[in-house]
C-alpha cells in the first residue's frame, strides 16, 4: 500500500527528532545504538506529527478520538493551535499526567471503564451527538500515517547508513509511518516492531498473515500498546514491509527505562520498548547499527520513580 506524504502549512511546528549516540548501551547490547528521541516533540511524543497533519488536512469544526493519552494530548494541542474543538475518549486507568495534559489544551476528556465499554464504542456513541466532528483513529488513518512518515523521511536523510530501526508497536501508526517515509526516499532500512508479549496481537497477525485482535485491552505497563488490534491500513503496510516483531516481556520494560534514565532520558514504558527489544533478542543485532525509537516521555512521576528506582 502506498501512503502519499502530505504537506502541511508552512508554519510547521514539528521539531526534528534528536539522535543520540555513544551511550553505555552500545557495550551492553554489543551493537552501535542510535537513540531516536521524540521526547522533545511538541506534547512529548511522536504523536504530534500525526495530529498536526490531521488538523491541517481535515476541514472540520472539531475532532473526536480515542487515546490512552499521547495521541489525545497531541490532537487536543494541534486543534487548539488552529482554534478547533476536540473531545478525547480515554480509559479511566489512563496516566493522570496524560489526562491533565489533554484537559490543559481545552479538550473535553470522556473517561470510560474499558471492561464495560471499549474506547472505540464510546467514540461511535459520541460521533452521533457530534455529527460535524471528524472521527480520527490514533493509528488507522491515512493522515496519521502520513504525518508519522515525517519521522521516516528525517531518518532517511540523517542516518541512511544504519542497518535497522526498532519502533514500539501498538496500533501500528508509528512503524507504518516510518516505513512509508523511508520508502518515499528509496531508503531500504529494515524496520522491526517491539511489542509487549502480553499484548502481542501484531506479532500474531504478522505470523498468521491475517489481522488478529486481542479479546480485551491488555494490562501492559506500555499503555500505548493497549490496543485491541493493529489498524487495517497499518496491517497492510506492516505485513509486507516490516522485518518482524520482537515480543518483550514486561520485566524488560523497567530495565530499559533504567538504562535510558542513566542516559539522562526520561522515557515512558511504551517509549522504552525499542530498547527492551534489544535485550529480548540481543544476538539478532550484534555488531549492527541499530536505531531505537523512543516514542514518548509522558509518564506519571510516581510510576516513573517506582520503575526506575529514583
Amino acid at each position: 500500500m502506498n501512503i502519499r506524504i502530505e504537506n502541511t502549512e508552512s508554519s510547521d511546528p514539528i521539531i526534528p527528532t534528536h539522535i543520540i549516540q555513544g551511550t553505555h548501551l552500545n557495550e551492553l547490547a554489543d551493537c552501535e545504538i542510535y537513540l531516536i528521541s521524540e521526547l522533545c516533540q511538541v506534547t512529548g511524543s511522536f504523536k504530534f506529527r500525526a495530529a498536526w497533519n490531521v488538523v491541517n488536512q481535515v476541514d472540520a469544526p472539531g475532532f473526536v478520538a480515542a487515546s490512552s493519552g499521547n495521541f489525545g494530548q497531541a490532537l487536543a494541542c494541534a486543534a487548539k493551535m488552529i482554534n478547533r474543538k476536540c473531545t478525547i475518549v480515554m480509559p479511566n486507568t489512563a496516566a493522570r499526567v496524560k489526562v491533565e495534559a489533554v484537559r490543559s489544551y481545552g479538550a473535553i476528556v470522556d473517561l470510560v471503564d474499558v471492561s464495560i465499554v471499549s474506547r472505540e464504542q464510546r467514540v461511535l456513541e459520541l460521533s452521533k451527538s457530534l455529527p460535524d466532528y471528524y472521527v480520527c483513529s490514533a493509528y488507522d488513518n491515512k493522515h496519521v500515517i502520513s504525518g508519522n512518515a515525517s519521522l521516516g523521511t528525517e531518518l532517511a536523510d540523517s542516518v541512511p547508513y544504519i542497518d535497522a530501526i526498532i519502533a514500539p508497536v501498538g496500533g501500528g501508526g508509528l512503524s507504518s509511518g516510518i516505513i512509508s517515509g523511508l520508502r518515499s526516499k528509496d531508503v531500504d532500512i529494515s524496520v522491526w516492531g517491539a511489542e509487549p508479549s502480553m499484548a502481542n496481537d501484531a506479532a500474531r497477525s504478522l505470523r498468521n498473515g491475517i489481522l488478529i485482535s486481542n479479546d480485551q485491552e491488555p494490562d501492559t505497563l506500555a499503555d500505548g500498546a493497549r490496543t485491541i488490534s493493529l489498524g487495517r491500513l497499518n496491517f497492510d503496510i506492516l505485513s509486507s514491509e516490516m522485518s518482524g516483531i520482537i515480543e518483550v516481556d514486561e520485566s524488560l520494560i523497567p530495565v530499559a527505562m533504567k538504562h535510558l534514565h542513566q542516559c539522562a532520558l526520561r522515557v515512558e514504558p511504551t517509549g522504552a520498548l525499542s530498547v527492551a527489544a534489544l535485550f529480548a533478542e540481543q544476538k539478532r543485532f550484534v555488531g549492527m547499527k541499530i536505531g531505537c525509537v523512543l516514542s514518548g516521555g509522558n509518564v506519571d512521576d510516581d510510576l516513573y520513580s517506582g520503575l526506575v528506582g529514583s
